[in-house]
């Protein structure tokens, strides 16, 4: 479904992703692994029309949408959700999900907003309420209900966990697995790699921006291209 081939992102002279490929499958998850300052977000900022790639290519579907604005990727089906969440704190729930629907289709809308909440009772509970009085968790789950409402075909997740108490972590990635279940395709990059490869499918290590490591889940986490990327060659050494 989303093909990304190549791709190299600058600033200034700075090279912050250089030459990645990857893949994201209907219904699968690829998850981003890889030290601070790897190229992760960089990447899916580039994905998600956020930073202008130098190099390379982004297909959905067989057609290019390398250079399209943010909007007009939203209306294709590629939708970001942030690091941080992000939510529009003054407005209440319900607003903020009525802002993530307003490029799909009207007559859908009561529908979406219907399996948003079964996924998320919560947010049908705190419906009326500011979004900026969530928890932590239960602003990702907004997060993650906003971007639905736009009726994706692919998900960008760039850290759902951060920042979450760990006793939320395990039942916020569940939901993403949930969501992947349903069709979706998503790409998250997340930092706690155990808890991120329990739900993913395949798996993208990524050192110095570049791709290091890329093969299913099940295999990642004794693979020591994937511990490099964490680690370091010197850290690696005294394992």
């Amino acid at each position: 479904m989303l093909e990304i081939k190549d791709l190299h992102v600058h600033y200034g002279n700075i090279e912050a992703v250089r030459g990645v490929s990857l893949d994201v499958e209907p219904g699968k998850v690829t998850l981003v692994l890889g030290a601070n300052g790897a190229g992760k977000s960089s990447t899916l900022k580039a994905v998600a029309g956020l930073e202008r790639p130098v190099q390379g290519s982004v297909h959905l579907n067989g057609d290019d949408i390398t250079r399209l604005a943010p909007h007009k990727l939203v209306r294709r089906g590629v939708v970001l959700v942030p690091e941080g969440r992000r939510v529009f704190s003054p407005l209440t729930v319900a607003e903020n999900l009525r802002l993530g629907g307003y490029t799909a289709p009207k007559e859908a809308y009561d529908e979406t907003l219907a399996r948003v909440y079964e996924m998320f009772p919560i947010l049908a509970d705190r419906g009326n309420g500011a979004a900026g009085l969530l928890s932590g968790g239960e602003q990702q789950m907004l997060a993650f209900g906003r971007a639905l409402m736009s009726q994706p075909k692919v998900m960008l997740m760039d850290e759902p966990s951060m920042g979450l108490a760990p006793v939320v972590v395990d039942s916020i990635l569940a939901k993403v697995r949930q969501m992947a279940d349903s069709g979706i395709g998503i790409l998250m990059v997340e930092q706690n790699a155990d808890a991120g490869l329990d739900v993913a499918d395949q798996v993208v290590a990524i050192a110095r921006g570049e791709v290091v490591y890329s093969g299913v889940a099940g295999d990642a986490r004794s693979h020591a291209s994937v511990l490099r990327a964490f680690l370091g060659e010197a850290a690696l050494a005294e394992q």
